[in-house]
């Protein structure tokens, strides 16, 4: 059986490979590690063109991790801590959620990926999550992992086959308005969204964590499962 094509979204930024230094479209392995030990064959999307054009050609997409989206998306300023922001790769990837979203293609965001399905649908985010939650666990120290946990819902629970779960995650943004027509499917102790889904749609979910940091991958499973359908 033919893997399912799972296109992936990247980040484009400098970067230092062998002796090249350089703006590179580049993606940590681990989501392509992810995805083919699932059954599927991951295809690298860079914001450049006309990726939501590709819907039609894709089985299963991925909204991967990344820097902020641009507050004017959502009605507001920047905060002070609001950074990284990349308006290409906004444009390309609520390109691919309206494309995925008309199309009904099995969608996974991850981290960035869920805050772009949130104020595509028309939902806000808390731009620095110490300022509400009072403390830095989300996201503890540059390049380093928090542990914090989450009450996964039992549609979610089925998939990772229990209600607790203590991911990995890093992001210092989160969901404030949440949009209309998605469902909270997890949250962490302080009441952080950290998992949401499209209300109605056969695979169209999204978590604040970083699956891919993880040995083991059932949502990536999930996500290939339902390409194949």
């Amino acid at each position: 059986m033919a893997r399912p094509v799972i296109g992936v979204t990247c980040y484009v930024e400098p970067a230092k490979f062998t002796v090249w230094d350089m703006p590179a479209a580049l993606l940590p392995y681990m989501y392509v590690e992810h995805v083919e030990r699932a059954g599927g064959q991951p295809v690298i999307l860079p914001p450049a063109g006309e990726p939501a054009e590709l819907a039609g050609r894709l089985d299963g997409l991925i909204i991967a991790g990344g820097g902020d989206i641009d507050p004017a998306r959502y009605g507001s300023t920047p905060a002070p801590q609001t950074g990284y922001v990349r308006k290409f790769r906004d444009d390309a990837e609520f390109g691919l959620m309206a494309a995925a979203m008309e199309t009904g293609l099995p969608f996974l965001g991850i981290c960035r990926g869920l805050q772009v399905l949130n104020v595509a649908l028309g939902g806000t985010l808390h731009q620095h999550l110490p300022d509400v939650v009072g403390h830095a666990g989300h996201s503890p120290a540059p390049g380093t992992f928090g542990r914090l946990p989450v009450r996964l819902s039992p549609g979610l629970a089925k998939i990772y086959g229990g209600e607790d779960l203590t991911p990995a995650h890093y992001h210092h943004q989160a969901i404030d308005h949440l949009a209309d027509g998605l469902e909270v499917t997890a949250r962490s102790d302080d009441g952080t969204i950290e998992a949401v889904e499209v209300t109605g749609a056969a695979f169209a979910l999204a978590v604040q964590w970083h699956p891919e940091a993880d040995e083991d991958g059932p949502l990536f499973h999930a996500l290939v499962a339902a390409a194949r359908r």
